[in-house]
């Protein structure tokens, strides 16, 4: 059988070895698990800033493409 190939090798999940009593607390550390914080300071934020329009509903690409027309 094909899909019995690499059953050894295939990752499984393993069972839960202790039963939840504490629902709450559990939904709150599994939510906690996947938290990512990214701080970043006013000196790197700065490069990031748009430059501001010269014309009013006009964006750069539609300037360079009007300026390359004859």
């Amino acid at each position: 059988m094909p899909f019995k190939t690499n059953a050894a090798r295939r990752h499984r999940i393993p069972k839960q070895q202790h039963r939840v009593t504490n629902w709450a607390e559990y939904d709150t550390a599994l939510r906690q698990r996947g938290s990512l914080t990214v701080w970043f300071s006013q000196e790197a934020i700065a490069p990031w800033r748009a430059e501001p329009r010269t014309t009013p509903g006009v964006s750069r690409i539609t300037q360079l493409w009007r300026s390359e027309q004859p």
